[in-house]
């Protein structure tokens, strides 16, 4: 399946941001990307929220957001309702994120993760589908009402 997925972060994540974009855009999906444009000290709120509302308006069907340890734009993501946001670092992890999760956002941590280990991440986690059944039953209890 071919996904449209916004990608953004912040500066320490700016190098892995831009291989991600060339291995999401070599498997066909459509990428937008949401910034930083370059390596310059930025803040990942300023990215992050114009990532989201992407998605939750449906512009955009995924996210992916890359920061140095991936914690300041999950937890920017989550606040959020419609979105779910997932910090991962192993491939398993990404692809439970979805399965169980039904996670809408993927959050990678540049600086403890490699650059294969990234793109194995990005792959498992698109590869994914969500569970529904008893993960649906969680899931609709993450909301605050």
């Amino acid at each position: 399946m071919k996904f449209k997925i916004a990608i953004g972060g912040d500066h320490a994540g700016f190098d892995l941001k831009k291989k991600v974009i060339e291995h999401l855009e070599s498997k066909g999906h459509t990428v937008s990307d949401f910034g930083p444009g370059s390596i310059e000290s930025v803040d990942y709120p300023d990215h992050v929220h114009p990532l989201c509302k992407s998605v939750i308006s449906n512009d955009n069907d995924l996210g992916i957001l890359i920061c140095g340890s991936g914690n300041g734009v999950a937890i920017t993501a989550n606040k959020y309702s419609e979105i779910r946001a997932a910090l991962c670092w192993l491939p398993e992890l990404g692809a439970l994120a979805r399965q169980h999760n039904n996670a809408n956002v993927l959050c990678l941590p540049a600086r403890f993760i490699s650059e294969e280990s990234a793109l194995q991440i990005v792959d498992a986690w698109l590869e994914a589908t969500f569970d529904g059944g008893r993960h649906q039953t969680r899931v609709d209890k993450i909301k605050i009402k």
